[in-house]
């Protein structure tokens, strides 16, 4: 993985919370609350695949808590080596096919079982909550818990946490069809007990540091959204280089708390030519156009309807 790609899956998006105030007592909305404190407050270990359509990847991953805080290790086992160990809001990104490690903060970032933020508050208002099944995963009951979006502009989610200790299982992201288009799943957990610290630290020497590409920008760019879907909100906004083009682009990321949308804004000239049009990798679908002197893309796990609207509407603030 270069290193653009590994700063890139370091700035997936937070998310602010969730309102119980839409049906006090809702049993759905407490087990979200659950499963969002187990995955920082418990020690746990093991194995998990994600999948995508036809694409697959296994991780491994040992979580800590101690009084320091947390502690992380997160293997991807499939394709190039790639490791990531946090300590708490820095990320350490190793890459040993570039001998390279690229050091991060911890920015809006969501890695699984970590999907849900530790406070919630207004999903109730895009999702309808609700109790599903039980079933068993890796060897534990586990409870679902349904979250049925309230509009076309969102996927539906499906979310199963163990029994007892609120941890993350099984997560799934739904079609409108009610199909599953892409989930994390353990194969091998283990919840609770002493972890050996031995276990977090990094198999990858540390080789010349590579500096991150993505860079904050403090103030706007001038490029907006004219209409929005209900519930998505600006959360961020930087200015990023992508290896092998010259010009930077302006990324910003809009969010419904669950999920995130990216718009990136990039310059014309230089381009050998623009792109124009809808395409979709499993549950991500993307859509670009140009304007002025522009190429916007948007791309996210939304519905197609989604990406089109907000790319549709993108315009640039004259001051």
């Amino acid at each position: 993985m270069r290193a653009g790609h590994c700063v890139a899956a370091l700035i997936l998006v937070c998310l602010p919370g969730l309102s119980l105030a839409e049906s006090a007592g809702n049993d759905g909305a407490v087990w979200l609350e659950k499963i969002a404190a187990a995955a920082h407050q418990l020690n746990y270990s093991g194995t998990f695949v994600y999948q995508r359509g036809a694409y697959m990847e296994t991780s491994s991953i040992t979580h800590m808590t101690n009084e320091s805080g947390e502690h992380e290790k997160l293997e991807v086992l499939d394709g190039p080596p790639r490791e990531f160990v946090r300590n708490n809001d820095e990320v350490l990104c190793f890459i040993p096919a570039n001998k390279g490690f690229v050091v991060e903060r911890r920015r809006a970032q969501k890695n699984f079982p970590a999907l849900l933020p530790r406070q919630l508050s207004v999903i109730g208002e895009n999702y309808a909550v609700r109790l599903g099944s039980v079933e068993r995963v890796a060897g534990y009951d586990c409870q679902n818990i349904i979250l049925e979006p309230r509009d076309t502009y969102r996927y539906g989610h499906r979310f199963c946490a163990e029994s007892s200790s609120g941890l993350l299982l099984k997560a799934s992201t739904l079609n409108e069809k009610n199909e599953v288009i892409n989930q994390f799943s353990f194969t091998q957990a283990r919840i609770g007990g002493a972890i050996d610290p031995e276990q977090l630290k990094p198999k990858y020497a540390r080789h010349p540091f590579i500096q991150p590409q993505a860079i904050p920008v403090m103030t706007e760019s001038g490029w907006q959204v004219k209409s929005l879907p209900a519930g998505f909100k600006k959360i961020m906004e930087q200015k990023r280089v992508f290896p092998g083009k010259k010009a930077s682009a302006n990324h910003l990321v809009f969010s419904d708390e669950l999920v995130a949308v990216s718009i990136f804004v990039e310059p014309l000239a230089g381009m050998e030519k623009s792109v124009s049009g809808l395409s979709s990798q499993g549950s991500i679908n993307v859509y670009t156009r140009p304007v002025s002197d522009f190429q916007v893309t948007v791309l996210g796990e939304v519905p197609a309807v989604t990406v089109m609207q907000i790319a549709n509407s993108v315009f640039f603030a004259t001051r």
